[in-house]
C-alpha cells in the first residue's frame, strides 16, 4: 500500500507538522494504521522513517498527539538536534519506527530489568538508499540491540530495506559484521556517546552490548505488538498517549474521515517556505572517556 504525506507549518520550526495519508488520500495514524506487517508469512516489516541518515533533527512519531504526526523533539522551548560527536553526522543510518509497536513503560522486561520508554520501538535501516521523511518503506529484520536510556528499555532493531540491491545478502545480524566491518561497533558507540555533548553521561546496554540475532528481535518486536494492540483496544492503560485512528475497526478511539480532517487543521497551519538551521548544528564534537 502506498502512502503519502501532507506537511503543515514551516520546515525547522516549533509548528511544523507532517501528517499521513493513506492510497485514498485519507488522513491516517503512522502509529496505529500502519500495518506491523508488509508481509507476514516471509517476515517483512512497514517502518516509517522518521529521520533521514546524515540528518541532524530529532523527528519522531508525536504519540501524544491526535493522529501522531512526525514532529520534532523540543527541549526548554527549543528544537532538538543531534550533536555530530566524530566521526559521526547525524544519524548513521535511515532511523525510524515499527507502526503498531509499543514499548510499555509498565511492562518490566525479563531481558533487561526495566520498563519500556513508551514509545514505538526503534529501527536502524541499514541499506545505501538515503530515505525521505515520511518514507514507509519495507524492511528485513537482521537483530536488535538493548539500550538502557536513563532507566527504560530502548530497543534498536537493525533492518535492511528489502528493495537495497543487496538485501539478499543480509539475513542475520553476522552477515552485517561480515560484509560491513565495524558497522556494528560504530553503531554502539553512536548510541553510547549521543547525548554526552548535551552533558549528559553515556548512554548503557544490556548483554555487554551485543546484539541479538534475527529470532530474538522479531520475538520482541511481537512482544511490543501485542502491547500495543492491548493499548489501542483500551485493555491497558497508556496515560497521555493518543490512540486516535480511522481505519482499527476493533479500537473505541477510531474516528471519522471529517474528524481528521479537523485534526489536521487545528494543529498547525499550511505549509510555509523552511525557516533556517541554527548554524550550530553543524559543529563537530570530539569526545574522549576520561
Amino acid at each position: 500500500m502506498a502512502y503519502s504525506v501532507e506537511q503543515r507549518a514551516s520546515a525547522n520550526s516549533l509548528e511544523y507538522r507532517l501528517f499521513f495519508k493513506n492510497v485514498k488520500g485519507q488522513y491516517i495514524s503512522p502509529f496505529h494504521d500502519i500495518p506491523l506487517y508488509a508481509d507476514e508469512t516471509k517476515n517483512i516489516f512497514n517502518m516509517v522513517v522518521e529521520v533521514p541518515r546524515w540528518t541532524n533533527a530529532k523527528m519522531e512519531i508525536a504519540t501524544k498527539d491526535p493522529l501522531n504526526p512526525i514532529k520534532q523533539d523540543v527541549k526548554k522551548g527549543k528544537l532538538r538536534y543531534v550533536a555530530n560527536v566524530f566521526p559521526h553526522k547525524g544519524y548513521i543510518w535511515n532511523y525510524g519506527a515499527l507502526p503498531q509497536t509499543w514499548e510499555n513503560p509498565t511492562h518490566i522486561d525479563k531481558n533487561t530489568g526495566f520498563g519500556g520508554d513508551n514509545d514505538p520501538i526503534d529501527v536502524c535501516d541499514i541499506g545505501s538508499k538515503v530515505c525521505e521523511r515520511g518514507e514507509v518503506i519495507k524492511v528485513k529484520i537482521l537483530g536488535t540491540l538493548a539500550l538502557i536510556d536513563e532507566g527504560e528499555t530502548d530497543w534498536k532493531v537493525l533492518v535492511i530495506n528489502i528493495e537495497d540491491p543487496d538485501a539478499s545478502l543480509y539475513n542475520n545480524i553476522e552477515d552485517v559484521r561480515r560484509m560491513k566491518p565495524n558497522y556494528l561497533e560504530s553503531t554502539v558507540d553512536w548510541f553510547r556517546r549521543y547525548k554526552v555533548p548535551d552533558g549528559k553521561p553515556e548512554n548503557q546496554f544490556a548483554f555487554d552490548a551485543e546484539f541479538k540475532d534475527q529470532d530474538f528481535a522479531i520475538e520482541i518486536i511481537k512482544s511490543t505488538h501485542a502491547h500495543w494492540k492491548a493499548l489501542v483496544t483500551k485493555n491497558t492503560g497508556g496515560g497521555e498517549i493518543v490512540c486516535t485512528n480511522t481505519t482499527v475497526h476493533e479500537s473505541p478511539f477510531i474516528c471519522e474521515q471529517d474528524d481528521a480532517e479537523a485534526i489536521v487543521k487545528k494543529a498547525a497551519p499550511p505549509c510555509g517556505p523552511k525557516s533556517p538551521i541554527p548554524q550550530d548544528v553543524d559543529k563537530w564534537y570530539y569526545y574522549q572517556k576520561n
